[in-house]
């Protein structure tokens, strides 16, 4: 969930009820309020459904242009050779029966800028509306404002050549996901990238992060946070805005950095493509359309190093502020309304798209079936998964696999509910936000977990083994029909990371306090690193798929700089939600990680040990074995299995007793330490281990 909301009452009052235009010729955007007309009856709107080509296609040295807009009165096409021109060529499209609006151009109109505008009264008068964008356009250029006006742009998409690239499939089992943003993973001059920042950035071949540093960890995907075309920019701060219905009071640097507010569902995010350094307000930016080939090169280019591109998607609401999408093409039929007409807000974000339409559905498919098909992307992460209806959420999968039948389809299994049952029903994997709060905690104030020697809520030992198991539906304590369904985690963007949730959690960092330091402040105490190892040990011991976050190998820390904007009170303190801003709060320093690359050189330990050996992926509910401990209630100790290799995993998360691991029979040799992680053999172990306070060891059992 995202969070541009964290005033969640106020925002439900934004049901974006109006219609505007974008005048650059005045210098100025002028917003002309009326009353929607709602025409018909909700049910009936469920009847209009096309199977034609949505968007633009081309046939026969024509254009054609088509949009949905069942109840419109009258639509008209404007075309532009320049992204910032004001006097267009204008179209009236006519109406099937079936809702479209259509109309077909002769020759093709590769190059031209386009949009819509949308009439719904016979008193709507053009000049007052908004150019509405195409939901189907393939590349987007926009205005940089907070009403965000935008103008599709018309490309051929057959001109790029992918080689042999192919996708990466891999088993569910064996998914270790790196989760990453991509202008913070190269945006910090310390990733040594050209072009830093951007998709080139991304896989900028002689820079320090990036794929590079990606890469050397050892992991096998990367989960992109969203990179559809998204709206970067908020509310103008404590200031009257054109919308008139509320004052930004919450976000003081005004932007949207993580992407969860899209704007176009097939169309790569331009601000990734831009050379600039920084975002430029009130200019046009995607104007060239580069982005689309450069999302190309991105893609071919993790691939070529046998890493999977995962998309997070966000189809559950809708870009909330800007003017000229789905709310003015057909406000009734794309979002769920309240009885007064108004936006329903179970998102927190101001508007819930109302997928249950099969024309909505129809646009959600086809736009996952367009990023597998045209940009080679191998699998999905649904924001607020439980957001969408169970009918789109089967037909997404369903339809995916006749792509490509290892398509990776995960999500939050919630927003509007709470079900990962209900998803691995369908086949679907979920983030386990279970094994996230029982081994780390929920909050590092007083809802501490496991490793640090606490049960946090209804956990216990037993649950703990659940989680080892892949927390199945076969025991009590499940949620999954196949442990590759539960998605393994301790941290994500959202919340604190986890070596600031460990941080605080130890006690040792008062968050209260206001850091100066930030590289001295990012060091990790011993105690501190033997936490965030047993962390690591945990995860990547249990059965499931496997999920970490940026800069969570080496402890990351998300300090706000101290020469933040006034307007943030909080500058120079832990921040737990920085959706907000693009600045060194969420840029990956790779200076600072080499401060902790003891911790960095574990995670490389642990990511080769489960990549080599199945028996942490691949191993039957049975053959998991737990041995029985006495007076340790925080100690957990078992067996794993897998063909011809047998493991032992020690774990002691008491915070002060040491615990003596009586081992079963066998010639037994350590492959992990407190201090290190890997696959050779370390050294050979007695009948019995000495397992230290907050440590643990993986024993290898010789043939």
């Amino acid at each position: 969930m995202k969070k541009a909301f964290l005033l969640t009452s106020i925002l439900i009052v934004f049901s974006i009820m109006s219609h505007g235009m974008y005048r650059p010729d005045a210098g100025t955007i002028r917003i002309t309020m009326k009353h929607d007309s709602i025409v018909g009856h909700s049910a009936d709107l469920d009847k209009f459904y096309s199977t034609k080509t949505m968007g633009v296609s081309f046939a026969d040295n024509q254009t054609i242009f088509r949009l949905f807009a069942p109840q419109a009165l009258k639509v008209t096409l404007h075309l532009y050779k320049k992204a910032e021109d004001i006097l267009s060529e204008e179209f009236n499209l006519t109406k099937d029966e079936d809702g479209v609006w259509e109309i077909s151009l002769w020759g093709e109109k590769a190059g031209l800028y386009y949009g819509y505008k949308v009439f719904h009264t016979p008193d709507d008068a053009a000049d007052a509306l908004p150019l509405c964008l195409d939901p189907y356009a393939k590349a987007v250029a926009s205005y940089n404002t907070y009403l965000s006006p935008r103008k599709g742009i018309i490309l051929r998409e057959d001109f790029y050549d992918w080689g042999k690239d192919a996708n990466v499939n891999i088993d569910w089992r064996d998914v270790i996901v790196y989760e990453a943003h991509v202008r913070d993973m190269t945006a910090d001059k310390s990733s040594g990238a050209k072009l830093p920042g951007t998709y080139q950035g991304l896989i900028s071949k002689s820079a320090k992060g990036g794929l590079n540093y990606i890469t050397s960890l050892g992991v096998n995907a990367v989960e992109l946070l969203p990179s559809m075309e998204f709206a970067n920019i908020e509310l103008p701060y404590q200031k009257e805005n054109k919308l008139k219905r509320i004052v930004n009071t919450w976000n003081s640097y005004e932007r949207n950095h993580w992407g969860y507010m899209t704007a176009a569902f097939f169309a790569p995010a331009a601000y990734y493509a831009e050379e600039s350094k920084e975002l430029k307000w009130n200019t046009w930016q995607g104007k060239s359309g580069k982005q689309i080939t450069a999302f190309k090169d991105m893609v071919k280019a993790f691939h070529k190093n046998k890493i999977a591109v995962i998309m997070d998607v966000v189809f559950n609401h809708l870009s909330e502020y800007e003017l000229g999408n789905l709310k003015e093409i057909d406000k009734e039929y794309y979002f769920r309304l309240d009885d007064r007409g108004g936006m329903m807000n179970e998102s927190y974000c101001g508007n819930d798209l109302k997928t249950e339409r099969p024309m909505t559905r129809k646009l959600i498919v086809e736009s996952i079936l367009y990023w597998m098909k045209e940009y080679h992307v191998d699998g999905f992460r649904f924001d607020l998964g439980k957001m969408l209806d169970w009918k789109t959420i089967e037909d997404i999968i369903a339809e995916a696999k006749k792509v490509n039948p290892h398509v990776i389809i995960v999500c939050e299994p919630w927003g509007g509910g709470y079900d990962p049952m209900g998803f691995s029903a369908r086949g679907w994997g979920a983030w386990n936000d279970q094994i996230r709060n029982g081994v780390k905690g929920e909050n590092p104030d007083n809802g501490l977990g496991w490793i640090f020697g606490h049960w946090y809520g209804n956990n216990s030992i037993e649950r703990v083994k659940s989680y080892v198991r892949g927390t199945l539906v076969r025991d009590q304590f499940g949620l999954f029909q196949k442990p590759e369904h539960s998605v393994n985690y301790l941290e994500s963007h959202d919340g604190y990371t986890l070596g600031d949730f460990i941080r605080i959690g130890s006690k040792e960092v008062d968050p209260a306090n206001v850091i100066k330091d930030i590289k001295e402040h990012s060091k990790l105490s011993p105690y501190q690193m033997k936490l965030n190892k047993l962390g690591a040990l945990f995860l990547f011991t249990s059965q499931g798929m496997t999920m970490i976050s940026s800069g969570q190998e080496f402890a990351r820390s998300k300090v706000i700089p101290l020469n933040g904007p006034e307007g943030d009170a909080n500058k120079g303190h832990i921040d737990h939600n920085t959706y907000d801003k693009d600045n060194a709060v969420n840029y990956i320093n790779y200076d600072i990680a080499e401060q902790n690359k003891e911790l960095i050189e574990y995670y490389k330990g642990l990511i080769k040990l489960r990549n080599i050996f199945p028996a942490f992926r691949r191993a039957a509910y049975d053959d998991i074995v737990f041995l029985d401990i006495k007076d340790a209630p925080f100690a957990l100790a078992y067996t794993v299995k897998y063909e011809k290799e047998t493991f032992l995993v020690l774990m002691n998360a008491d915070q002060k007793l040491k615990h003596e691991f009586i081992l079963p029979e066998g010639k037994w040799s350590t492959v992990v330490t407190p201090k290190t992680a890997g696959i050779e053999k370390i050294k050979a172990c007695s009948k019995s281990l000495s397992v230290e306070p907050v440590s643990g060891y993986v024993l290898r059992l010789s043939k």
